[in-house]
């Protein structure tokens, strides 16, 4: 590149403007140049792409891929979670998120019959009693109570260990991996540990299923005779991750917010018939999964950049999510607000798979906490709340809460 890259150190990653709000530095950016050139922390420069419009093209744009061996240059952070390459490599079997149609269109399209939106609707009075009996659990309990522990991680926890055939009794130790497996800065023979002891679990899991498969969708998937016990395996550890750790950290980080805007929260619980459109804004606002990363497979135009072959592009959806082009007031949290088009599940052919899943949960959640805690507040000063800035899905650590009193 002729010009000087705009970002010299790297990619701005802490949310400096209070908890909910993207890194300065990337707004900044966005508002001046959307598609910046960057250098990375090992001297090679690459792309962060931060505008809402320039994001959901590139997310939409097959020439982007999401395999880490394209093109001349690897990875040099983390995708969310596992650890950065030092040379390429083809993907992990099974793990869809990192390959490109036609490896990541087979895998899918193995899942799309268990995650359509009437099959999820189906579920949705299951969802909703699980979620019913964990806050009859929280309500037992003498406040004041982590939410995060008491019901966030819980609700979605249930949810999909049921509906992938995952025993939730093995949560302790399953859960131990995933948290160093997606921590930000833990020595890569520990994040590898964490790896090997999940993706041993798995393979376990799933080679128990394929000699006597029950229901659920992974034995379903292990009846198949065109998929591998190695890529089962790969589909499950994604399946399990994604379908607890973002939902849960959107419930506890999500409360947390409402809770700092009492007034939207007040009028949710004199209309909950709001629910499904503030779900849509709380995704927008908080975007607790953050950045991507795309390769150029040759020289593609982008928001008046040519982006060559062979680049790492970086995309902040948080960034794209608070785009003022896009939305109104974007970094007020405005339950009234249509943000049908939000990115936060992402775009285009990685679109989150479980995008029905979480929405049915959220709405189940938020519903049923606000009904039920109608005094629902915190236990501690705001500024006490320990954010996850330190792992690759943002939340809260735990959320201290307390209330006087509680409804059927």
């Amino acid at each position: 590149m002729s010009h000087t890259p705009l970002v010299p150190h790297g990619l701005p990653m802490e949310r400096d403007a209070g908890p909910f709000g993207p890194p300065r530095d990337i707004a900044r950016l966005r508002d001046t140049r959307p598609v910046s050139p960057m250098i990375f922390p090992d001297g090679h420069e690459g792309w962060l792409v931060t505008g809402y419009d320039e994001a959901r093209t590139l997310l939409a744009d097959t020439r982007f891929s999401s395999r880490q061996d394209i093109g001349v240059l690897h990875i040099p952070y983390e995708i969310p979670g596992m650890p950065a390459a030092t040379e390429p490599s083809p993907p992990e079997p099974g793990l869809f998120i990192s390959m490109d149609p036609p490896d990541h269109t087979r895998l899918r399209r193995m899942l799309t019959g268990a995650f359509t939106a009437k099959r999820m609707k189906q579920l949705e009075a299951r969802i909703t009693d699980i979620t019913e009996r964990q806050l009859d659990h929280m309500a037992s309990l003498t406040p004041p109570v982590d939410l995060v522990k008491e019901f966030a991680l819980p609700v979605p926890l249930l949810v999909i260990c049921e509906l992938i055939g995952v025993p939730y009794a093995d949560r302790d130790s399953f859960q131990a991996n995933t948290a160093t497996f997606m921590e930000k800065d833990v020595a890569l023979e520990d994040k590898m540990a964490a790896y090997t002891g999940l993706t041993t679990y798995l393979r376990e899991l799933v080679t128990r299923k394929r000699a006597a498969p029950e229901d659920d969708i992974l034995s379903d998937l292990a009846r198949r005779d065109d998929i591998t016990v190695e890529e089962l395996t790969g589909v499950a550890f994604l399946l399990l991750l994604a379908g607890h750790e973002t939902t849960a950290n959107m419930l506890g980080l999500g409360t947390f917010a409402l809770l700092e805007h009492p007034e939207q929260t007040a009028r949710l619980r004199a209309d909950p018939g709001l629910m499904p459109g503030a779900v849509e804004e709380l995704m927008r606002y908080l975007s607790v999964a953050d950045i991507f990363y795309r390769y150029a497979t040759e020289d593609i135009e982008l928001g008046g950049e040519t982006i060559g072959q062979g680049s790492t592009v970086v995309v902040s959806l948080l960034a794209a999510n608070r785009d003022p082009r896009r939305f109104d007031n974007p970094d007020t949290l405005d339950i009234h607000r249509n943000a049908r088009g939000q990115l936060a599940f992402g775009h285009g052919v990685h679109l989150c798979l479980g995008h029905q899943l979480a929405r049915i949960e959220m709405r189940a959640a938020f519903t049923g906490l606000l009904r039920r805690f109608p005094t629902l507040t915190l236990a501690v000063r705001a500024a006490e709340v320990r954010l996850r800035t330190n792992m690759n899905i943002y939340g809260v650590h735990e959320l201290p809460v307390t209330w006087t009193n509680t409804a059927p």
